[in-house]
This record gives structure tokens, sequence and C-alpha cells, in this order.
């Protein structure tokens, strides 16, 4: 499997991880009888703040995996691996980053870094855009 199929497959596979995690403090939250099963609201703000920040390190995974699903499926099929290659594992390592910084803290450092690693995969994938529409 070259760089661009792997770096998609690690990039579900950390999305699913999230999931999981997210599923495990949920149930153990309605197991302890401290949530009844169908009172937690989509976007965690009825959770307490590692909960909120496990939701929308899940959630910011899953907004952008269709992004990176599209451009290595276009460069596939196009037989432009070259273009998304070079980049594809550290378009995942940033990802994971973004996910892990933010599972870490929402002080002022923490969301500046977070927002760095965000724009780095924005601006790699609109490099990609750009060159595979070249």
């Amino acid at each position: 499997m070259g760089a661009t199929a792997t770096a998609l497959v690690g990039f579900a596979g950390w999305f699913v991880l999230l999931s999981i995690a997210m599923a495990v403090y949920r149930v153990t939250l309605v197991l302890s009888g401290q949530k009844a099963p169908n009172s937690f609201a989509p976007n965690g703000a009825d959770l307490a703040p590692l909960g909120q920040r496990l939701t929308r390190a899940r959630d910011n995974c899953f907004e952008t995996l269709p992004l990176f699903a599209a451009l290595a499926l276009g460069a596939s099929i196009g037989g432009r691996l070259d273009v998304t290659d070079p980049l594809a594992m550290v378009v995942l390592y940033l990802r994971i980053g973004q996910s892990l910084v933010h599972l870490a803290s929402t002080s002022v450092p923490a969301v500046q870094l977070r927002a760095t690693l965000f724009f780095a995969q924005m601006g790699i994938y609109a490099w990609w855009a750009v060159h595979l529409l070249s």
C-alpha cells in the first residue's frame, strides 16, 4: 500500500479510535448512573471538559476526513499519487497531533498550536488540489 492509501487508512483508524474512546467515556457515564443513555448533547456541551474536548476532537477528525478522502481518491483515480504521496503521512501526523493537543488542553497556547496544525493540513490540501487540477 502506498503512502496516500496508508495515510487515508490511518486517518480513518484514528477516527475509529477517537470514536471508541468517546463511546467508552459515555458508556462509563451511563453505567455509573451519571447520565441517561438518551440524554447526551450531540456536541458534548453537557459533559465535563475532557468529554467536551474528546467530542470536539472526534468531530474535527470526522469533519476533515472526507476532504482527505476526496483528494486521495482523486489522486488515485487520476494516476497522480506523485502529488499526494510525499506529504500524505505528514497530514496524518498533523491530524493526530491536532487531536492530541485538543484532548490535552484548551489553553491559549494549545489552541494556537491546534490552529497551526489545522492550517498546515489545509495548506497541504490546497497545494494538492491545485497540483491535481493542473
